[in-house]
Parts: C-alpha cells; structure tokens; sequence
C-alpha cells in the first residue's frame, strides 16, 4: 500500500521542479528554446511545459492499456504535483533569467552525473 503522504510530497517537489524548470522533454527543449529560437529564459521555461500536457497525455494512454499505472500512486503524486507546479511556476516568475538557467544547469548537470556513475 503506498503512503499517501509520502506519494503526495513526492508529487509536491516533483511539481514544483517540473513548474520551475519544465520537465521531461524540458531538458532539451528549453535549451533549444533559448539558444536557436531566441526565447526568454523565463518564456522557454514555460513553453516547455506547456508540452507537457500532449506528450503525458499520449505516453499516458499505452502505459494505461498495458495495465502499469499504479493509479493509487498517482492520484496522491498528481495532488502534490498540481500544488508544486502552481508554486514552482509563481516563484520560477520571481526569479532573475540568470539564476534561472543557472539552477537549470545544476539540476542538468545533478542528473547526468547521477546517471554516469549509477
């Protein structure tokens, strides 16, 4: 039985990452956004999560009909999430562009070092 606590902080930080910094495809797409199509920093951030909705709505629909959603899990992660994210994008706002892209490229940068040495 997952913990609705710990599912529902977990989907929290994760939202207010994703709100912050744009997830999944974020990685590529807001440098992308910045570097060849001119976009703000704090516009490419939000631009990208916008595509969200599409590519999660999409991947949703064969991991639902394969049976490997763990719908318990989710709804909790999806309540915290919804509150992170709306958090995460309020102070992604308040932010200077420099400070953004810098903790952009920490978290990046968090991420590619855990995944060379796991």
């Amino acid at each position: 039985m997952i913990k609705a606590a710990g599912a529902t902080t977990l989907g929290i930080a994760a939202g207010f990452v994703g709100g912050l910094f744009g997830v999944g495809g974020g990685t590529v797409m807001v440098p992308a956004l910045v570097l060849w199509l001119g976009l703000s920093q704090h516009r490419a951030h939000a631009t990208s999560v916008t595509a969200i909705i599409a590519t999660a709505s999409a991947a949703l629909v064969p991991f639902a009909l394969d049976g490997e959603v763990e719908w318990d899990a989710a709804g909790f992660i999806l309540i915290g999430a919804l509150i992170g994210a709306f958090f995460g994008a309020r102070f992604m706002a308040r932010l200077p562009a420099v400070w953004l892209a810098r903790g952009f490229f920490v978290l990046v940068t968090a991420a590619a070092t855990r995944m060379w040495f796991a």
